[in-house]
């Protein structure tokens, strides 16, 4: 297996077992939208449709959350993370907190079962 964390939203891993349970794990992000996207995206309010510019924050922020997600269940001395979600919230008027968390467990390869012999 590589040194890449599997990271699934499934509370198991097709394909492997689970051997030990680490406990939960999670990385955290606060942003900021910042004065110039408050105003691009205050203007693109007033027409209707996307907000590009949050979109790609938010985008970014979601990579960022799961990055760190990777380096602490990493430190734990995981391999994979199940059960992984996204919840966020709003701190004011401008920073929003993105988390990414789940369950730090180590797992391995199932193998698979033996043939059955046929005798006769």
């Amino acid at each position: 297996m590589t040194n890449e964390i599997i990271i699934v939203s499934t509370p198991y891993v097709p394909g492997y077992k689970i051997t030990k349970t680490i406990g939960v794990t999670w990385g955290l992000i606060v942003r900021s939208r910042g004065l110039g996207r408050n105003i691009t995206a205050g203007l693109r309010s007033i027409v209707g449709g996307e907000i590009h510019e949050y979109t790609e924050l938010l985008n970014q922020s979601r990579e960022e959350a799961l990055d760190r997600l990777k380096e602490h269940a990493k430190a734990l001395g995981a391999n994979a993370v199940v059960s992984m979600q996204f919840d966020s919230s709003e701190m004011g008027e401008t920073m929003t907190e993105l988390l990414a968390y789940g369950t730090a467990v180590t797992v391995e390869k199932e193998t698979a079962p033996a043939s059955p012999v046929r005798l006769g």
